[in-house]
């Protein structure tokens, strides 16, 4: 791997993550330039989470505390930062009236009673799903699977979408090129695979879907996307796998 691509997985963790990778030699890469890593960063984050689900499972604890406690883990190693942008954008979403209001909303570090109950909903579905991956005895691989796919859903969503605002993640990262976001989805599907193609392909069928109506409800509702946008097409994509996998398990 060249430096270049060194440079490029390093900014991608240090972009979606809280977990230490050195800091970036000058010159620094721009933001879109790491996106085909960021499925990378999702299986390092999964499969940490899927460790501590696992091992806590052996020791005797019940599938739901272990499926909430790994999901604890996943939001340390991220900072929770895809399930802010959810909360956000159901606040703006839900709350706003017009396109610049819900875009102030969305800027608001304070939570309302949209974005609390979307967090409660997707992290309740989202334990759910690991519980069952648990009692199959398949969490690690699903966890660092789908950790891995739905974060190839966001350079997608850059590639297809303009910027919303004129400043931010969404602005920064939109030069995200159609190679990258192709190379993205690659990396996300071959992470899929050892789920079997009987769960693969509904799973990256059901994370395309959401996303799409994500992206569709995001440009009806602000014209375009922002990081925000990107964390909750993250998290929706995310659900839609779990619940899939809960089907075809």
């Amino acid at each position: 791997m060249t430096r270049a691509r060194l440079d490029e997985l390093r900014l991608a963790f240090l972009l979606l993550s809280r977990i230490p990778v050195g800091r970036l030699r000058d010159p620094a890469p721009e933001l879109g330039s790491s996106a085909w890593a960021w499925p990378i960063v999702g299986a390092v984050v999964g499969f940490g989470a899927g460790l501590v689900g696992t091992a806590l499972m052996s020791a005797g604890a019940p599938a739901m505390m272990a499926a909430f406690l790994a999901l604890g883990t996943s939001c340390l190693l991220t900072g929770a930062l895809h399930e802010d942008g959810l909360a956000d954008v159901a606040d703006g979403f839900g709350g706003g009236h017009g396109r610049a209001r819900k875009l102030e909303i969305m800027r608001d570090s304070r939570i309302g009673s949209y974005g609390a109950i979307a967090l409660i909903l997707a992290l309740a579905l989202r334990a759910m799903g690991i519980a069952v991956a648990l009692e199959h005895d398949c969490a690690i691989i699903a966890l660092l699977a789908i950790s891995a796919a739905s974060r190839a859903v966001m350079p997608v969503t850059l590639a297809m979408m303009p910027p919303a605002k004129a400043a931010g993640l969404g602005r920064k990262a939109a030069q995200v090129d159609r190679t990258r976001a192709v190379a993205a989805i690659a990396i996300g599907f071959v992470a899929l695979l050892p789920l079997g193609g009987a769960a693969a392909i509904p799973i990256a069928f059901g994370m395309t879907l959401a996303a799409l109506l994500l992206a569709g409800l995001a440009f009806r509702q602000i014209r375009g996307q922002t990081g925000d946008v990107l964390g909750a097409s993250q998290q929706i994509a995310e659900i839609a796998a779990w619940l899939v996998l809960a089907v075809v398990v």
